[in-house]
């Protein structure tokens, strides 16, 4: 990530998850259900969108840069493609390489047992090998897309079955992956060994659904089932459902960032609702880093649930004293340097009445690049605040993300370069606070964090990285895997 993405010109200063999917199974009204699954996993991608779907003749794709809501939103001519009682969704958020249609998912393609439709949440930390290896053997590749690799490695194999030709291809692949395959007959649902990235099964009127999060189920009012397990692979046909485990056993390692800003607040992760668990790192966090000061506010709106948590524990009101503005995104201006200077305060506003004079406390998910940081903590005094206490709901992020989250090179991390005090200097806090590794772990339902293993991945604040780093290793990437990186 080298800069603001193409349509979203303030928002270069924080973590995004890349990817979100959807798919169901045997039900009328797949495509539209799809969309509004889509729609719930939104903040997963917000930069394309693509729908496949099965009409019992043919595949159908539809997949285009842009919000959920703009590609097949009411009155949408690709909406209206969208027939059959199966389908795949799949939302992303690019990063280098910008997002062109060539690597929108699901990616669709002809092999000798018929139509093959994937959509993959996570990073493979061997996908340039891959390429590499197939490119040596004779593969083209129309996009790239480490997905396209996993399609390709389906098409080789010589297996017979569908799944068989699925679980050869995975594993050859390392990494984090939670993928969502449809085919005529199938809807296929498989976690990595290590469970990095979520997927969950639930159920409509007898249709099977695979989802990123539980608020794609709520949406429309599908029940919730279960999550898939880590190394499992689950099948729907018209017969029902059949699970496998076809991969080595590995120590669970769940992505803890999932609770402290990616997953909805509103969704179940992993048995522990996301925004209890908000709430609880909120509280860990005021018993270890208490302030003295009038009130706690958050950063909006990531902030909201731990600022409630540090409230409550600290006996210190609660109050909006930033105000966002939910109309800036991808359609605004493309800003000159002086106008994108003002970036952070035509998404905040600060609430002068509530800060005048007031010591303050505030909360905010986490700390990247820090120039966010340093404005917010800037319009916060400029509105009058008397001193700025600074609680961050996660440890300092200090190394990149090879995992399927958007993070920055390690050495444009904030805390990758600086110690807590220098950082404090940097964003002209009065003071600054992390939560530890135990106290976030704590908040998610552990007694703390095992050293010798660790419950969760946890690597962009340990620099634990539980899987291979096959590429990096090989020095085929310097940075983090993108799911849009060119290959030279």
């Amino acid at each position: 990530m080298t800069g603001p993405r193409n349509g979203t010109p303030f928002d270069d200063d924080s973590l995004h998850e890349e990817c979100g999917v959807f798919g169901i199974f045997g039900h009328p009204d797949a495509g539209a259900l799809t969309v509004l699954g889509l729609h719930a996993l939104q903040h997963r991608g917000q930069e394309a969108a693509g729908i496949v779907t099965y009409d019992g003749m043919q595949f159908i794709a539809e997949r285009h840069s842009g919000l959920v809501g703009d590609i097949f939103g009411k009155n949408s001519v690709h909406a209206q493609k969208l027939r059959g009682t199966q389908a795949l969704g799949h939302v992303r958020y690019s990063t280098t390489g910008g997002s062109t249609t060539r690597n929108i998912q699901p990616m669709y393609a002809d092999l000798a047992g018929g139509g093959i439709a994937l959509a993959h949440n996570g990073n493979l930390t061997n996908a340039n090998l891959l390429r590499e290896d197939l490119v040596r053997g004779g593969a083209i590749f129309q996009s790239t897309s480490d997905t396209e690799a996993i399609i390709h490695l389906v098409a080789r194999s010589h297996y017979r079955l569908v799944v068989e030709r699925l679980v050869d291809a995975l594993k050859h692949v390392e990494g984090a992956y939670s993928l969502v395959a449809l085919t005529a007959k199938k809807l296929i649902g498989v976690r990595d060994p290590w469970g990095v990235r979520p997927l969950v099964l639930g159920r409509l009127d007898g249709a099977p659904i695979f989802a990123s999060e539980t608020c794609a189920l709520d949406i429309i009012g599908a029940d919730f089932i279960r999550d898939v397990e880590p190394g499992e692979l689950v099948v729907a046909t018209k017969d029902g459902i059949e699970s496998f485990r076809p991969f080595t056993a590995q120590k669970k390692r769940f992505c803890i960032f999932e609770y402290v800003y990616f997953a909805r607040p509103d969704s179940m992760v992993e048995g522990v609702n996301v925004y209890d668990a908000r709430k609880r790192i909120g509280e860990e966090l005021a018993r270890e880093a208490p302030a003295g000061a009038d009130m706690v506010i958050p950063v909006p709106d990531s902030g909201v649930p731990a600022a409630l948590g540090y409230a409550a524990a600290s006996g210190l009101p609660f109050e909006l004293g930033i105000i966002r503005n939910h109309y800036v995104g991808r359609t605004f201006i493309e800003p000159s340097d002086p106008i994108r200077h003002l970036g952070v305060r035509l998404k905040h506003n600060p609430n002068r009445a509530k800060l005048k004079g007031k010591r303050v406390v505030l909360v905010d998910d986490s700390i990247v690049r820090g120039t966010t940081s340093k404005k917010i903590v800037e319009m916060v005094r400029d509105a009058g605040a008397s001193e700025v206490h600074f609680r961050i709901a996660s440890p300092p992020t200090t190394h990149s993300c090879f995992y399927g989250v958007d993070t920055p090179n390690k050495e444009e991390l904030l805390a990758h370069r600086m110690s807590i005090e220098d950082m404090r200097r940097y964003i002209c806090a009065d003071s600054l606070a992390f939560i530890s590794m135990d106290g976030l772990y704590r908040a998610t339902g552990e007694p703390g964090r095992n050293a010798h293993q660790p419950q969760f991945c946890d690597a962009c604040f340990s620099g634990a990285y539980p899987i291979d780093l096959t590429d990096v290793d090989g020095g085929r990437q310097d940075r983090q895997l993108s799911l849009l990186a060119e290959v030279a």
